[in-house]
This record gives C-alpha cells, structure tokens and sequence, in this order.
C-alpha cells in the first residue's frame, strides 16, 4: 500500500528553516515507501479568498487557479503536510491564503452538507503542522494552531489525526541544521505517520 503524502512549503523563503524541517519529514516518508508531492505555495498561483461565499452555492471557488488542482489533492491525500514560519505570532500570508481558500470545503460540509471525503476514508487520514519560530518564547505557536485546526478540521482530518512539530530559537536561515534534536524528531515522526497510516489501511 503505498502512502499519498501532499506538503506545502508555506514560506515566502526557500529553504528556509521551515522547509528545511520539512524536507527532512519527507525524505523519511520517502525512504518509508511514500508517494510526496511537495507545493511551493509563494511559487504557485494561489489567490486570496474574496470572501464572496459564492462557494456555498457552487460547491467550488469562483476562483479559477491553481486551487482547483490543490483542491483536488487535498481530498485524495492520505497524508497532509502544512509548514510554516511564524511571522508575527502566526502563520505566513502564504500559509494563510491556503487556509482561507480551504473554505471550499467548509461550506461544502456545513452549508451544502455534502461529503468532503467518502466515509470509508474519515479516520484514515493524517495531517501534519510544521513550523519554526525565530523567537524562544514557549508561546510563540500559540496563535498560528487555531487557523491550522480549522484548516485540517474542514478537510475532514480531526485533532485525533493531526501531529505538531513545532522548533523555536532558530530565526536566522540554516539555524535549523545546527538545532540539536530537529532532524531526528522531523524522521521520527514521520515514520509514526507512515505506520499509523499503514495500519489503518489509509490507501
């Protein structure tokens, strides 16, 4: 069975730290026997919600851009990968925009009250917040974890399904490399996602 890991590398900066952690969980997905697909959402043309609710209709965005392929991907991946900086006590516009756009799939399942993935697949699938923070303050992630909440809650991955790799103290680039425990806990976890997912049949 093999695992459908979606990413998206949610910095306006590439290769920063964020991305770095996640490039460290992938290649462990990888080596697990994964299928990843990394987005560069700064490099994809991604609009702002308009707020328009003219989803609540439709059932898709008004919106035609690259959203339609990640909307897709979204309900077809076992594995959802999110990575963010903190910028301001949250998470990066680019990471935001992504949020935002996702209320395709709330008003889908509280306005429309149509299924966001078939039945057989709620509790099969995982979803994973990433994000690193310049500051070393212990709340530093406190307010990014609503928006990421809400984000996976609407695409019908619970609190139960979700994991949290969050580093702090790491604000220059490559700060990340020097950090004494990130790699190993970025591969760990990523090998108890693959297994979880493995044996509740995800695929």
């Amino acid at each position: 069975m093999t695992i459908d890991v979606l990413a998206f590398a949610a910095s306006p900066r590439r290769h920063g730290n964020s991305e770095t952690l996640l490039d460290w969980v992938l290649a462990a997905m990888e080596a697990e026997g994964a299928a990843v697909e990394k987005i560069v959402v700064a490099e994809a043309d991604i609009r702002p919600c308009r707020g328009c609710n003219i989803c609540e209709t439709l059932n898709r965005c008004v919106q035609r851009d690259y959203m339609d392929y990640v909307h897709d991907r979204i309900i077809a991946a076992d594995c959802i990968v999110l990575a963010s900086p903190i910028y301001c006590m949250g998470l990066a516009a680019q990471a935001k925009v992504l949020v935002d756009r996702a209320q395709v799939f709330r008003s889908r399942k509280y306005v429309l009250h149509l299924p966001v993935v078939p039945p057989e697949r709620k509790g099969k699938r995982m979803g994973i917040f990433l994000s690193t923070a310049g500051q070393n303050w212990d709340y530093v992630f406190d307010a990014a974890i609503p928006s990421v909440k809400c984000f996976f809650h609407v695409v019908d991955i619970g609190n139960k399904d979700l994991r949290y790799l969050m580093v702090n103290g790491v604000d220059e680039k490559g700060a990340i490399a020097r950090h004494p425990t990130a790699k190993d806990d970025a591969e760990s976890l990523a090998r108890e996602v693959v297994a979880h997912l493995r044996e509740v049949g995800a695929a």
